[in-house]
């Protein structure tokens, strides 16, 4: 496996996490976005939409870090990371969705604004990662994990690397006491590894 990378994105964490949780490993291909390599002829090639992470797989190409969970866990990891029971998919399914959507608007881009400088409308931001981490807390006040199973899904792989760096775009996670212990679960799992930030 080849997996092109940027190693201070969350969502390239994800796939690095998962393969790693998994027992897998891949060759990690350095893009660098701030040089525009994203944007260029050769990598466009890998993927038309310009971003980071991609996953080669053999002959096999996935974009999408919420699609290289699913393709990682239907190819290679144990069913109960991305059950086939329909509503414990579905709710899998919904917590990709909510990592994709509200996790990236909120504390996501919360941490591109002050990691990287870049201009974003701060009030709207803020208002949207703490509403996503009001979600993700409630439902780990009620469950362990997010798509209310025994253990650990693809689901929390996708939600935690933005949750558990909110601190980077100023998101105190003090008040999150689910959310901090959730964390902690997540980082005594077999194979987990850091990044910059989640060490």
């Amino acid at each position: 496996m080849k997996l092109y990378d940027l190693t201070l994105s969350g969502n390239c964490y994800k796939a690095r996490l998962f393969i790693s949780l998994i027992g897998q490993s891949a060759e990690l291909v350095p893009v660098n976005l701030l040089e525009g390599e994203h944007k260029q002829a050769p990598f466009l090639a890998l993927n038309p939409r310009g971003q980071v992470p991609v996953l080669e797989d053999g002959d096999d190409r996935v974009v999408d870090s919420q699609a290289i969970l699913v393709y990682l866990a239907r190819r290679y990891a144990d069913e109960a990371w991305y059950s086939q029971d329909a509503l414990i998919q579905a709710r899998i399914v919904g917590w990709l969705s909510f990592a994709a959507n509200e996790m990236h608007h909120g504390p996501a881009t919360a941490r591109v604004g002050r990691l990287f400088r870049r201009p974003i409308d701060e009030t709207l931001t803020a208002a949207r990662a703490l509403a996503a981490m009001q979600i993700v807390e409630q439902q780990l006040t009620e469950h362990a994990w997010l798509a209310e199973t025994s253990a650990p899904t693809i689901a929390d792989i996708a939600v935690y690397p933005y949750a558990a760096l909110a601190g980077e775009g100023g998101i105190d996670l003090v008040p999150y006491p689910a959310i901090r212990t959730w964390c902690s679960r997540i980082r005594e799992l077999p194979g987990y590894i850091g990044m910059p930030g989640l060490e």
